[in-house]
């Protein structure tokens, strides 16, 4: 499975409490932490659980360098997950240590995107690390490639186009995943338009604007040159994908069908692995079979992926722009999404009251569930002043590759104003008013984070939330308007009885917001 493929790295060194209440019943916890009096964990450093307590574990479905993947089931639903269990034997210095933890740092930054896998939850007991995620029981993407045979550039084209906007949304988020092959692409499930899923996290890394990484990390074939000289950013996983296409337009392995040109460079990569040849590959041969009866706007894609140069090459924003790859052969009418701002734009259409307690769950988050937004409001606060301007806000979003339009500077600069929790307006959003704003929307389905919110706003205990105690709490937060509480409680009391309870709370706050940018979104079609 994608999730446990070996991948090549070089040896040198380069939550809260459990909350209970009387009224109503405390709801089951699936990811409930493990009593403070718990042994603290010396790789995600926090109290050490028992992933079986929760989990049943099934089948082996793949097996890696450090991790052994499992089937696993949620004792309490009944949903089919995979669980990525990590030997803490097989972490012998504290970089491999460092690795595991950035892993569940990063794959909980990119939570909710909706091409990258899910992680469920992570526990660590005396033996093992196990990354719980969401199962993609459709396998990998070549191999259901090879099973359809025959394709065209067409479909070529709209595959490639989800791969990069996977790695668009990397960079734009901040991280490179510096292992990208066919393998750590995976489909959800086995239907014709499953969704494709990028996965393993292990060799990933957060940056920023301008940062080099000396480490050799990735997968042999893959590794972009630039990594073997050790000086390397973003720009090392666009090469990984630009020898993904050339093996999705001309056949080789898993396709693999004699090509010289091919085996030529091949080899060059496995003496590039050795450290023999160092050298840039700098002729692509585009002569041979079937290069010929490939389109030139292909082969235009496939040298500008390929540039020996990073400065030169082309990047994910620039590839989702080359004329090869866009769809229907246009270019798309609207910016390519950006995680930040899509949150911000969600933030900004709640009601206060939501608001709020998404402020009270931000407060509750660990540091491995933040660790991501926290280097991302450190990469745009350029002054280090602790507070992020809008100007400092647009220019990060800028370098992310998302140019605003003039109504989408209007609504960030409402959405500012309205995630101030200040009562003097001063134009600026501070770290925690960034967390609060930008976190994603799935931390609402752990019961933990929800329970503590409610009991929040439910100042007696008495296991209701009443006007004067909702109205008292959004005074508190800074964020009362004026606005008709009764309003506000309507929209959540299902019972009307003038109150809200746990259950109607969890509903409103797990209620799915509208889409700031509402497009239709297109899977793979193979």
């Amino acid at each position: 499975m994608g999730n446990c493929c070996p991948s090549f790295k070089s040896n040198d060194p380069p939550a809260p409490a459990a909350v209970t209440a009387a009224s109503p019943p405390a709801p089951s916890f699936p990811n409930k932490s493990s009593p403070k009096s718990a042994p603290i964990g010396p790789v995600l450093g926090r109290p050490m659980d028992d992933v079986r307590a929760t989990y049943s574990i099934g089948k082996e479905l793949g097996r890696g360098q450090f991790g052994v993947t499992h089937l696993c089931t949620h004792k309490s639903t009944g949903e089919k997950l995979a669980c990525k269990t990590i030997a803490k034997r097989k972490l012998i210095n504290k970089e491999d240590i460092e690795d595991v933890r950035r892993e569940v740092q990063i794959m909980y930054h990119l939570s909710g995107q909706p091409n990258i896998v899910e992680l469920k939850g992570a526990y660590e007991d005396k033996q093992s690390v196990h990354l719980v995620m969401e199962l993609c029981a459709g396998g990998e993407l070549f191999d259901r490639i090879i099973a359809k045979g025959h394709y065209t550039e067409r479909a070529a084209a709209s595959l490639l186009r989800t791969i990069v906007q996977i790695v668009h949304t990397c960079h734009s988020m901040g991280v490179i995943h510096r292992d990208l092959k066919p393998e750590n692409f995976l489909l959800l499930n086995k239907e014709e338009d499953a969704p494709l899923k990028a996965t393993d996290f292990g060799l990933s890394v957060f940056f920023k604007e301008g940062e080099v990484f000396k480490d050799i990390v990735g997968s042999a074939y893959y590794i972009a040159p630039e990594v073997l000289k050790r000086k390397y950013g973003p720009q090392a996983d666009i090469w990984s994908i630009g020898v993904m296409l050339y093996i999705l337009l001309c056949g080789v392995p898993p396709f693999w069908a004699g090509n010289s040109s091919l085996r030529s460079l091949y080899i060059n990569f496995l003496l590039y692995i050795s450290v023999i040849y160092i050298e840039e590959v700098r002729h692509i041969d585009f002569t041979t079979d079937p290069w010929p009866n490939i389109s030139s706007g292909a082969k235009d894609l496939v040298r500008k992926m390929l540039n020996s140069d990073p400065k030169q090459r082309i990047t994910a924003f620039q590839v989702l722009n080359h004329p090869w790859i866009k769809e229907d052969g246009e270019a798309p009418d609207t910016p390519l999404d950006n995680a930040v701002l899509n949150r911000l734009k969600q933030f900004r259409a709640m009601n206060q009251f939501k608001k709020a307690a998404l402020r009270v769950i931000a407060g509750c988050l660990s540091e491995e569930e933040i660790k991501g937004l926290k280097e991302m409001f450190k990469s745009m606060d350029t002054d280090n002043s602790g507070t992020i301007t809008l100007d400092e806000l647009k220019q990060g979003l800028s370098k992310q590759g998302t140019k605003l339009t003039e109504a989408e500077v209007k609504q960030l600069m409402e959405a500012v104003t309205l995630i101030q929790a200040d009562a003097d307006g001063n134009g600026t959003i501070d770290y925690d008013e960034f967390i609060t704003a930008t976190v994603h929307m799935n931390r609402m389905d752990r019961e933990e984070h929800l329970y503590t919110a409610f009991q929040y706003f439910d100042k007696d205990n008495s296991g209701y939330i009443t006007k004067e105690e909702l109205e008292q709490a959004l005074k508190e937060k800074g964020m009362y308007d004026g606005r008709e509480i009764k309003d506000i409680i309507s929209e959540a009391d299902a019972d009307n009885d003038g109150r809200i309870n746990y259950s109607e709370f969890a509903a409103m706050m797990r209620k799915g917001n509208p889409d700031p940018n509402p497009k239709k979104r297109r899977d793979v079609v193979l």
